[in-house]
C-alpha cells in the first residue's frame, strides 16, 4: 500500500520547480515521506523540489518567500494594474490560481525595451531550467514579433548567487548568448561543477575561451552586484519561490504544473500575451 501511495508523489516531484532552499553540503537523493498520510498529501498538492547541489536533480518542498527585498533603484517603466481575467472558457484554457496568478501589484518591467515582456526567473543550478531550455529555444522561433524574452537569474543565496553573478558577468563581457546553453550542459551533462564556487564556475567559462581572471573580476564587480540586487528585488516583488517561473508584462506569474508540464506553461504564456495584446487594443487600453 505504501509503495502505491508514494509513486504519484515521486512523479509530481519530477515536474515541479526548483525551490530556493539553502544549499546542502552534498547532493541529496529524493526521499519519500515518513508516513503514508504524508505521501498521500504530497500526491494531492504539487510540491517544488529543492536543488541540493548544482549537478544534482532538485527535489523537496518549496521554501517561504524572502521577507524583505534589497533596496535598489527600480526601472522607470511600470506596467499598469492588471484586470483579473475571467474563469477559463474551456477546459484547455489556463487556470487562474493554478497555471498562472495575477500579481497583487504590477512590478517594474525587467527591461525598458518596447514589446510585451516575458521574464523567466531561472538558475543554472536548476535541473528543471536545464530541461526547459530546449523547449524555450524552439518556442523562440515562433515567438510573436511584439514580444521579447528576458532571463532573470534567481538570487536565493549560496550557489544560486554565484551562478547569478556568472550570468551577469557573461552579459557584461558579451558572451552570454553563446554560452547560455553551454552552462546548462556543463553543469548537468559534463559535470564540470561540483561545489559551485566562483573559481570553479570561472574555470568552466575558460573552457569556452573566456579569460578566467577577467571573469572572476567581473563576477565581483560593482555593476554585477547591482544587477544581482535588482534580480533579487524582482523575484521578491513577483512572489517567485521556485524556478523556472515566468512573469508576463509585470502582471502575471506563470508556473509549471504536473498535469500540463512545460508545454502547458508556454501555452499559458501565449494565452496571457493575447490578453495583454487585446487589452492594449481596447478603447482606453
Amino acid at each position: 500500500m505504501l509503495r502505491r501511495l508514494l509513486a504519484p508523489a515521486l512523479l509530481l516531484a519530477i515536474l515541479t520547480a526548483c525551490s530556493k532552499a539553502p544549499d546542502a553540503p552534498a547532493p541529496a537523493p529524493v526521499e519519500p515521506a515518513a508516513a503514508a498520510a504524508a505521501a498521500a498529501a504530497a500526491a494531492a498538492a504539487p510540491a517544488a523540489d529543492a536543488g541540493a547541489a548544482p549537478a544534482a536533480a532538485d527535489a523537496g518542498a518549496s521554501t517561504p518567500a524572502p521577507s524583505a527585498s534589497v533596496a535598489t533603484a527600480a526601472p522607470a517603466t511600470v506596467a499598469p494594474a492588471p484586470q483579473v481575467p475571467p474563469a477559463p472558457a474551456s477546459p484547455t484554457d489556463p487556470r487562474l490560481g493554478t497555471d498562472y496568478f495575477v500579481l497583487q501589484a504590477p512590478v517594474p518591467l525587467w527591461s525598458t525595451a518596447p514589446k510585451l515582456e516575458i521574464a523567466e526567473v531561472f538558475s543554472y543550478r536548476c535541473i528543471h531550467c536545464a530541461e526547459f531550455q530546449p523547449k524555450v529555444n524552439l518556442w523562440h522561433k515562433r515567438m510573436p514579433a511584439d514580444a521579447r524574452w528576458e532571463y532573470v537569474p534567481g538570487v536565493f543565496g549560496g550557489t544560486w548567487d554565484n551562478f547569478a553573478r556568472a550570468y551577469f558577468a557573461a552579459e557584461v563581457l558579451g558572451v552570454r548568448e553563446r554560452t547560455h546553453d553551454d552552462v546548462f550542459h556543463g553543469v548537468f551533462v559534463d559535470k564540470y561543477i561540483t561545489e559551485g564556487t566562483p573559481d570553479e564556475i570561472a574555470t568552466m567559462y575558460a573552457r569556452w575561451g573566456v579569460s578566467k581572471a577577467q571573469f572572476l573580476d567581473t563576477m565581483q564587480s560593482f555593476g554585477v552586484t547591482a544587477k544581482l540586487n535588482r534580480a533579487k528585488q524582482f523575484a521578491v516583488q513577483s512572489g517567485v519561490d521556485g524556478t523556472p517561473t515566468i512573469i508576463i508584462n509585470g502582471k502575471y506569474r506563470v508556473n509549471v504544473t504536473p498535469d500540463r508540464g512545460f508545454e502547458g506553461m508556454l501555452s499559458t504564456v501565449e494565452w496571457l500575451l493575447a490578453r495583454e495584446r487585446a487589452a492594449a487594443a481596447a478603447p482606453g487600453g
